[in-house]
């Protein structure tokens, strides 16, 4: 009797026959399947289910005992297969996934594939040395400034900590914020470091975001040295299944302190005391694919949550923080010296106007200069190739891509032009398509003619280019770095992957090659990335010696942006900044929601933003107002015709309101051929 009771069919035994599933589709609604044979599935696990003609990974978010109101058992089909051997998220991360869905205006199925890392578990995986088991305590000796923030941090931490249930979602924030403010190579890395030991000795756990995969590597050799295999790395440059396992031992507790760039946000810790933002002002914190998310208001919303602080850190905060910062809702706290023996650079502009090549003769002087010490010199372009510009002077054609409205970029050494939107390349015309002019060609300069001029100038000199380029091979550009800081070539020239965060003793020197690249994009955070990126750079100069030295290259010597950065003037550049933010209605005195529209066919995207601007234009008079429709900055990428509608106003609960309100009108005359992609604070318009 036994034998034949064990031998039944699981679907008898099960006492939740079905499951409710999501996708990562843009659908905002639950389907309910029959479980597997196996009686395997469960919540917070994943599975293969048939949808449609095709078969999709499912997340469980819920069980059910009987079938859904008005819903056909006989319609019901089964979960196929079911992927994980345990859940590899519970009602904590589920929580977090329906507030992101909530506010960043995406499926439920959408914002948990986003969290969750895809692939399957293996029982190998990468992680810190074990050599200590107890955190290590060999740690430098802290400035009378450092000892100040990192007392305040330990303050906050230790507050009485209140946490809510998992599924409440708080209206309005009430974490405590701190802002560690400190010049380049003031010590903030090491004040971050010895609060993350204060919460792991109290038994709570840490998330420490860096800005860049770049910078992870850098980060994880200073937690490893402090914390060994308690800390791991989560980051996309791993490979799916590695994520995966690393995500699992997070969720049973054998990590307590994550460390990557913005998708580790979504850690599955528990107990989370602490969470990091460093170099806070980065705008790679924003998810450029839906959902577009911001790791730092994911950061806010968790802390608030779940009890935790949340300390960002910058030498240029974001102008939010600023503002912020200035009306005492976060506590900042400030670093205003160097530690290494080094001080602040001296930083000189340079006009470009009456220089032949893209080397000015001071900065060449510098180059020399910095050599025969014996010490390096960094090059900062933010912009790759030969050349970008393609110009006919007799009939002013201009080359530009047959997919994109954006120019064709020279590459030198592949012998192409190319569109570093679409990935679109020709070979470059010997003379005008247009009028057959030999009096064409390409003007501007990118990375690779800067490095052939350097080389040209200072043969006797080890040259190194880092950009997308030369470092897409996986590690290569971690092995740059550390050749780099170990001597090993005296001049790095690079994009901005070399302005951020990364500290190398033997550098004297910054050339900044062209300060004015992005000053001027239609964008109204144009200004503000301008300015970060050159305080930015500027700061890998003299950071342990005294006569650090920034040239900073420039068509606009007398743009009151080149000088307030060049003087370090950030007080200066805020007050203004903001001044013309508020007159013009920009955040942070707004808030905004960017709809934008893509089609193949002109015509269609067209039809799709007036269908929105005529649904929208009646829910906002008193809530807030509309720019557009118009054609975005870069109207065509890929062959789509782009077109953009932006909600603005001060409070985002209304607008959270229209804007769904608007999707629902919206996808009730759908054009299927064409495509709307919604991002919630946008960082970027172009």
């Amino acid at each position: 009797m036994a034998a034949a009771a064990k031998n039944q069919d699981p679907l008898i035994e099960k006492s939740v026959p079905y499951v409710d599933l999501v996708f990562n589709l843009p659908l905002h609604q639950v389907f309910t399947y029959l479980i597997d044979p196996k009686g395997a599935a469960a919540l917070g696990k994943r599975v293969i289910a048939p949808f449609g003609r095709q078969e999709h990974l499912g997340y469980i978010i819920g069980e059910r005992a009987e079938v859904p109101q008005g819903l056909a058992e006989a319609a019901i089909k089964a979960v196929r297969r079911v992927v994980d051997p345990a859940p590899v998220f519970d009602c904590w991360d589920l929580a977090l996934a329906e507030w992101i869905a909530r506010y960043y205006l995406c499926s439920l199925g959408q914002a948990l594939a986003t969290m969750i890392p895809s692939g399957r578990r293996t029982g190998t995986y990468s992680t810190f040395a074990d050599s200590e088991d107890e955190i290590a305590h060999r740690i430098p000796e802290l400035s009378s400034e450092q000892k100040h923030a990192l007392e305040c941090i330990i303050a906050s931490c230790f507050k009485e900590k209140e946490v809510a249930p998992p599924p409440v979602s708080p209206s309005s924030s009430s974490s405590r914020i701190l802002y560690l403010y400190g010049i380049t190579g003031s010590g903030k890395t090491e004040v971050f470091l010895r609060a993350a030991e204060h919460i792991l000795n109290q038994g709570n756990s840490v998330i420490y975001l860096v800005p860049e995969i770049s910078l992870t590597h850098q980060t994880a050799e200073a937690i490893e040295k402090r914390f060994g295999s308690i800390a791991t790395t989560l980051h996309s440059g791993m490979s799916p299944s590695i994520r995966l396992t690393q995500w699992v031992r997070i969720r049973t507790g054998e990590v307590r302190i994550v460390v990557g760039p913005r998708s580790a946000v979504f850690a599955p810790i528990r107990n989370l005391g602490l969470i990091i933002i460093d170099e806070e002002h980065d705008g790679s914190y924003k998810s450029g694919n839906t959902p577009r998310y911001h790791a730092r208001q994911v950061a806010m919303h968790r802390s608030s949550v779940e009890g935790a602080v949340l300390v960002l850190g910058s030498a240029t905060p974001s102008a939010e923080a600023w503002k912020l910062m200035g009306e005492g809702t976060i506590t900042r706290l400030n670093l205003s010296r160097r530690l290494s023996g080094g001080s602040l650079p001296t930083i000189r502009s340079v006009s470009l106007a009456h220089t032949e090549g893209c080397l000015t003769r001071e900065l060449k002087e510098e180059i020399r200069k910095t050599a025969q010490l014996g010490r390096q010199t960094i090059l900062f372009l933010n912009r790759r190739g030969f050349a970008y510009f393609y110009h006919c002077r007799a009939c002013g054609y201009e080359l530009s891509c047959k997919h994109c409205s954006v120019s064709l970029t020279y590459h030198k050494q592949k012998g192409r032009a190319v569109c570093h939107y679409c990935g679109y390349q020709t070979v470059p015309p010997r003379s005008c398509p247009q009028c057959g002019s030999l009096e064409a060609g390409y003007t501007g300069f990118g990375t690779e003619l800067i490095e052939e001029e350097v080389r040209r100038t200072f043969p006797d000199l080890r040259i190194y280019r880092a950009d997308a380029d030369t470092t897409s091979r996986k590690g290569s550009l971690e092995e740059t770095l550390a050749l780099f800081k170990a001597g090993g070539f005296d001049i790095l020239l690079g994009t901005q992957m070399v302005a951020k965060g990364l500290n190398f003793p033997g550098v004297r020197l910054v050339g900044v090659i062209l300060a004015d690249t992005g000053l001027h994009l239609p964008d109204f955070r144009a200004a503000e990335r301008t300015f970060s990126l050159i305080v930015q750079v500027a700061g890998r100069a003299g950071r342990y010696f005294p006569d650090g030295m920034v040239i900073v290259q420039t068509l606009r010597p007398q743009d009151p942006i080149i000088i307030r950065a060049c003087a370090l003037d950030l007080e200066g550049f805020y007050t203004a900044e903001l001044a013309q933010r508020k007159i013009l209605g920009f955040p942070p005195y707004t808030r905004l929601i960017r709809f934008t529209v893509r089609s193949k066919e002109e015509a269609r995207a067209d039809r799709a933003i007036e269908n929105l601007a005529n649904i929208a234009a009646p829910l906002l008079p008193s809530h807030g107002d509309m720019l557009g429709p118009a054609e975005c900055p870069i109207g065509i990428i890929s062959g789509n015709h782009r077109r953009q509608l932006i909600l603005r106003g001060t409070s985002m609960a209304p607008l959270h309101a229209a804007a769904r309100n608007m999707l629902t009108r919206y996808e009730i005359g759908k054009d299927n051929r064409v495509y709307l992609e919604l991002d919630v604070d946008p960082v970027n318009l172009l």
